[in-house]
């Protein structure tokens, strides 16, 4: 869990704390921040979890630092059932989390970008159970427009 002192400066360091840096701004004034790590295999890793009796993910943003595949665990050691609807080309990914469960998803996010997820059971987003997941990089050449430079911060 990150401190406020600690979010701010994760914040600023991974470039969500002002436009046009690493995303379009902040997001999700709530929640702890988590990076996802490289396993030996090359692929992203990471581990998202419901505490008991909070109703957000934690980390409710999860930093990539490229696009490509991410192995999520995701873990409900909430006293409910929730359950997990994630991003991901071609199709979404849904886990149902029983309480003190977990599950894994293998994600596919190919390009720069915020990606929500969320739990849709009952009130769930409603009442703060949504987080993104933000991948780093710039668009690809031939996604951009065909326009003069434009000044970079």
């Amino acid at each position: 869990m990150t401190t406020a002192q600690e979010r701010t400066e994760l914040l600023n360091k991974i470039g969500l704390a002002a436009q046009n840096k690493a995303a379009l701004g902040q997001v999700l004034g709530t929640g702890s921040i988590g990076e996802a790590h490289e396993g030996m295999d090359g692929r992203l890793q990471a581990t998202i979890r419901i505490n008991p009796d909070e109703l957000t993910w934690d980390p409710s943003i999860l930093v990539m630092p490229h696009e490509g595949d991410i192995e999520l665990e995701l873990v409900n050691d909430d006293l409910n059932t929730h359950c997990a609807l994630l991003p991901s080309n071609g199709d979404r990914k849904f886990i149902w989390l029983v309480n003190h469960s977990r599950g894994r998803a293998t994600l596919n996010l190919d390009g720069p970008g915020y990606y929500w997820f969320g739990s849709p059971t009952g009130n769930d987003e409603g009442r703060g159970l949504t987080g993104a997941i933000v991948v780093l990089g710039d668009a690809p050449p031939e996604a951009r427009l065909d326009r003069p430079e434009q000044p970079r911060p």
